[in-house]
């Protein structure tokens, strides 16, 4: 069974890192708007059976909903970008399709200190004074072709509380944020305002989300491994990401538009700031914890600067992992963590049915370890009929437990061949539930009443 597992892992080459704390390198730790937290990749249906791959870029960690004035936004003079690399193209680390996502602010009002609300906002955003909008452009790097997808597009309103009272349950703004919904006409008015139909049948959507990453990293980097059991700290669990948001890209790219017969999409972001009218990369993640968990100091900055084609040059570091000798761990098979990382993407089969929402039966926390599975027409490493992993390794959905998985994959932890009872840093659910329709993440966080940890 054990093998089996790894033949799975090994064949989708995911991450087997431990999480993310977001805070990956030492430069990008102090440029909170060009920082990446997360990078989500997963196929999905929308509606009239429509398939997508879905992508989603987080960044700014650790937004505080009460803070005021509740300003956090994307930087004008940064440019996110989603890549999506395919079958042959990924092992070569190059994208064939990149996603870039360019914004404007302006404040209408400067004759006041108002600087985000002058009042209740409506559902047609009316009394806001922070105004963002964004292009979507599409390149082509097969054809070099580029297209502009959408443009002047809004984004949201941040969830302050009661100047933003549709957000939360009974739209009443002193309440917590409004759980998530499994059809888009329950949407909040905010976030449903913000949803757009591209050229192409793209959908997108950009703007505060609660932070879907749920884990006790506290734990870890207090090398703390056995997450508080040791000495039953009253403290634990402790989900350290709970009651912050973040800013969130969501794209839904339409499988027909990646080309016909495409198997397999490697999926990564990059964040990059403009100077003097040109665009230098700053940021750039794929699977959680490469750069946190495996690159050494002297190699975590080139990594954010570079593109997935000089991975090839860190392999030693996913070879042999600091990290292993620090948790006495032995990945499940020799060569694991390179076929992972090496380049580092996110990897998705193309030829499955849509995964599984954490709100839909069948369902998993820890994904092919507990039992969710989807059919693959293009690999079948189980040998039982093309079986693969439903959620992470095989992309990553929201609700994916990417510390449990990692720590099963590894060897660190499993009762005998049943790894469905794991529950390493007895955290296993996010703060909120997350929505089951576009944009998938969480309704953000209420400035007036939501609870850290």
């Amino acid at each position: 069974m054990l093998r089996c597992l790894a033949a799975v892992i090994a064949a989708i080459a995911p991450s087997v890192a431990l999480a993310s704390s977001h805070m990956d390198a030492p430069k990008i730790t102090l440029d909170d708007a060009a920082n990446t937290t997360d990078v989500y990749a997963f196929l999905s249906a929308g509606p009239g059976g429509r398939r997508y791959l879905t992508t989603a870029l987080a960044v700014f960690p650790f937004e505080e909903p009460g803070i005021g004035p509740n300003a956090f936004r994307f930087d004008d003079n940064v440019r996110y970008s989603i890549h999506v690399a395919l079958d042959g193209d990924i092992a070569k680390g190059r994208p064939d399709l990149t996603y870039d996502f360019d914004f404007k602010t302006v404040f209408p009002n400067q004759d006041t200190i108002l600087q985000s609300y002058l009042g209740v906002v409506g559902a047609d955003g009316s009394n806001r004074n922070l105004r963002q909008t964004y292009r979507v452009t599409m390149t082509n790097h097969r054809t070099g072709r580029q297209v502009v997808l959408g443009d002047n597009l809004v984004t949201p309103p941040n969830n302050q509380g009661r100047v933003t009272p549709l957000y939360n349950r009974r739209s009443d703004g002193d309440l917590v944020a409004k759980a998530g919904v499994t059809v888009p006409e329950a949407l909040d008015p905010y976030t449903k305002a913000a949803i757009y139909l591209l050229k192409r049948g793209y959908q997108v959507f950009a703007g505060q989300r609660d932070d879907g990453f749920y884990a006790d990293i506290q734990s870890i980097f207090d090398l703390d491994f056995t997450f508080g059991a040791d000495r039953a700290t009253p403290t634990k669990p402790f989900d350290s990401q709970r009651g912050y948001n973040v800013h969130t890209i969501a794209l839904n790219i339409p499988l027909a538009d990646l080309g016909e017969g495409a198997k397999i999409a490697g999926v990564y972001a990059t964040t990059s700031r403009q100077s003097n009218g040109v665009w230098r990369q700053v940021g750039r993640q794929g699977n959680p914890l490469f750069v946190e968990g495996l690159l050494p100091i002297r190699e975590k900055d080139r990594y954010n600067e570079s593109d997935p084609t000089i991975d090839a040059t860190l392999a030693q570091f996913a070879d042999a992992p600091e990290l292993s000798s620090l948790l006495g761990a032995t990945p499940i098979i020799p060569g694991l963590l390179r076929s992972i990382f090496i380049p580092d993407m996110i990897k998705v089969d193309l030829t499955t049915g849509p995964a599984k929402l954490s709100c839909q039966d069948g369902f998993n926390r820890l994904s092919v370890f507990g039992g969710d599975l989807l059919k693959s027409t293009a690999q079948d490493p189980f040998g039982n009929g093309g079986f693969i992993p439903g959620g992470w390794p095989n992309g990553r959905r929201f609700g994916d437990d990417v510390v449990d998985i990692a720590i099963i994959a590894l060897g660190i932890a499993g009762p005998g061949p049943d790894f469905s009872a794991v529950n390493a840093d007895r955290v296993t659910r996010n703060d909120i539930t997350y929505n089951c329709v576009f944009p998938y993440a969480a309704t953000p966080l209420n400035g007036r009443n939501h609870r850290h940890h």
